[in-house]
């Protein structure tokens, strides 16, 4: 396997801010792709050890582009996550003035976070989508556009300016990136982890979305995202994106793992990886009844009553 790293392209994303976070990106070539789906498809032919991409935003949720490659491309693994705070510059050619402004880029999920600013002070300009905010500046560069919605960082890489700087709707709006790579035995739990799955239905029934749900928490696993997204096979069905806490390794979490491929129709693994959101040893203990002693103890019991030891 090639010791590269794909990456949502071109350089200049705060993609790449992000990746180069990573101490183990000092050791990797990284590549930049020209979409999510061609970073992820670079580690399933094998031209890329991992991709890096956007997963997740404070103000819009999931990014729907990396949930559906993920939800329906073949399967891969999430190892890493990385949290990285967001605002914008308004990013223009040298000489152009707020006044001069008609077109503004930026990738889709860039627009809810500045939509009121957008509102105030740019109001008949007209919004294109770009596939990443970097390729908006780029894009600037050529005269496509007249201004992009992207980090500072891109404006010298451009040749451009930053007109305006500080730009966001929402105070300390924050991006998550996940590094994914072809699927592997998962890294041992460090006590601050986070498992991802994705769960489709058997059938559609009244409390349908509650028995998966009871699953997690009769257990005590408290869920940090849920989303749904569509499977294609019409409209109303759907499949559900989850974030819970813990690992793998965990009994609760391996136990409610195990009742979901028990009831729905399909279960993937999108892997069990350390949050960027706390240090090690930093979560709250299990509630009473779901440590892993007690999962022990409980199943324990349960042997010397059919022994007849109780």
């Amino acid at each position: 396997m090639p010791a590269s790293y794909a990456y949502l392209g071109p350089e200049g994303t705060f993609t790449e801010v992000a990746l180069r976070t990573l101490p183990e990106a000092a050791t990797r070539e990284l590549i930049p792709y020209v979409s999510v789906q061609s970073a992820l498809d670079a580690v399933r032919v094998g031209e890329a050890e991992a991709a890096f991409v956007p997963i997740e935003n404070s103000v819009e949720g999931g990014i729907t582009t990396t949930l559906d490659e993920l939800v329906a491309g073949a399967p891969l693994m999430i190892y890493r996550e990385v949290l990285l705070s967001i605002t914008f510059a308004l990013l223009v050619r040298p000489g152009t003035r707020l006044s001069d402004i008609k077109t503004v880029s930026a990738h889709p999920a860039a627009q809810p976070q500045v939509r009121n600013w957008l509102r105030k002070n740019l109001p008949d300009a007209h919004w294109e989508s770009a596939a990443s905010n970097a390729d908006a500046a780029r894009l600037v560069q050529e005269g496509q556009y007249d201004a992009a919605f992207a980090g500072e960082f891109a404006a010298a890489r451009y040749g451009l300016e930053a007109l305006e700087t500080g730009i966001h709707d929402a105070e300390n709006a924050q991006t998550r990136f996940v590094l994914v790579g072809r699927p592997a035995r998962p890294a041992a739990p460090t006590g601050a982890d986070k498992t991802s799955v994705v769960l489709w239905q058997r059938d559609d029934h009244p409390g349908g979305l509650r028995d998966l749900l009871g699953e997690f928490a009769t257990r005590g696993i408290n869920l940090m995202l849920l989303q749904s997204r569509p499977t294609g096979a019409g409209i109303g069905n759907y499949c559900f994106c989850v974030d819970a806490e813990g690992h793998i390794s965990d009994r609760r979490v391996a136990e409610a793992l195990t009742g979901l491929k028990r009831i729905c129709l399909e279960v993937r693994f999108l892997g069990s990886y350390p949050r960027a959101d706390m240090k090690p040893g930093g979560v709250q203990p299990p509630r009473p009844g779901t440590s892993d002693e007690e999962f022990v103890s409980a199943a324990d019991w349960v042997a010397r009553c059919q022994d007849g030891r109780f």
